[in-house]
């Protein structure tokens, strides 16, 4: 039975790997003489939004420190 710390790994590990397949499908796009802008901004909209989820993961994967 995997626990939510696992569950959270796990989940963190998927969001980093789209994270990175995004870099490479944006960069594609972008050396392509015709390039569509749209679907560019859209997958970067998607790329940000998967950064606040891994922060927001790594957040909860951290302990709060007593100062």
């Amino acid at each position: 039975m995997l626990t939510d710390t696992d569950t959270l790994l796990h989940r963190l590990q998927e969001l980093r790997s789209e994270h990175r397949d995004l870099d490479t499908v944006i960069a594609r796009l972008a050396g392509h003489v015709i390039i569509d802008q749209l679907q560019i901004q859209r997958l970067k909209k998607r790329k940000l939004q998967l950064r606040d989820q891994i922060a927001r993961l790594e957040s909860r994967l951290i302990p709060d420190s007593i100062a």
